[in-house]
């Protein structure tokens, strides 16, 4: 092979690869309906011709034959006149004329089976493009729904559902986060002054009791000294003096019950 003919057969693969890529289904489809309805404007305009032909090729065999028929009637009035010679004369214009007729019969028959076959052609023609329409909006249609199929899954494909996800997670996690905070905060803030002596309220009971055993047994029990606070001095100041009286007095009223 030389060098031309592969250069030529690489030129030509070129441009196929091309015009492959470069069809639009829809636009190709439409070009070829067009170039349908033209051949059949052309059709129709070649049924048109043919039967004005027809009609003309008609009308000339009805006059020739109608000629043909008018001197054979005017031979036998020549003849039952006596005139031969005029007879014979109305004869050949018959002859000619029907000669005429004849040829024009057999033109006329072609036309007539030319007509009919374009005629079936047209028809033909009408249905088959009928038909492109409807499959060329289906395949316009399916055209597109794949196009748009195809621009989904690119851009769902362009999605980075990893990191989407993760987001996620990570949200959800600090979620539980905020939640066990201020679930510790709320228990941790209800625990005041109020369930501090609703715990010893709750205790009075068993304190009660006990008292009651140690009576039992002889022994009164001995106050309770004053524990010192994590924050003030271990020495009592003088001003907590009548604290501590008052707090003696409902220790020996305890005592008494």
């Amino acid at each position: 092979m030389g060098l031309f003919d592969r250069l030529n057969r690489v030129v030509r693969a070129n441009l196929n690869d091309m015009v492959s890529k470069a069809e639009d289904p829809e636009k190709i489809l439409e070009q070829a309906v067009l170039d349908m309805q033209e051949d059949l404007v052309q059709l129709r305009q070649a049924v048109a011709r043919a039967i004005a032909e027809q009609r003309q090729t008609e009308q000339r065999y009805t006059k020739e034959q109608s000629e043909s028929v008018k001197w054979e009637q005017r031979a036998k009035l020549a003849l039952s006149k006596g005139d031969e010679s005029l007879a014979r004369e109305a004869l050949k214009r018959k002859k000619s004329y029907g000669e005429t007729a004849t040829v024009l019969k057999q033109q006329l028959d072609g036309q007539t089976v030319t007509v009919d076959t374009l005629r079936k052609n047209l028809i033909a023609l009408e249905s088959k493009i009928s038909e492109a329409k409807t499959k060329k909006n289906m395949l316009v249609a399916r055209s597109k729904a794949a196009k748009a199929n195809e621009e989904l899954q690119k851009t769902i494909g362009g999605i980075d559902t990893g990191n989407a996800m993760s987001a996620f997670e990570r949200m959800e996690e600090k979620v539980l986060q905020q939640e066990a905070k201020s679930q510790a905060l709320g228990e941790l803030g209800g625990f005041g002054i109020e369930q501090q002596f609703a715990q010893l309220e709750s205790g009075s009971d068993v304190e009660d009791e006990l008292a009651m055993l140690k009576a039992s047994l002889g022994g009164t029990p001995e106050p309770k000294a004053a524990l010192p606070s994590a924050t003030t001095p271990t020495k009592t100041p003088v001003s907590d003096s009548a604290v501590d009286a008052e707090l003696e007095d409902l220790r020996k009223q305890l005592d008494g019950l």
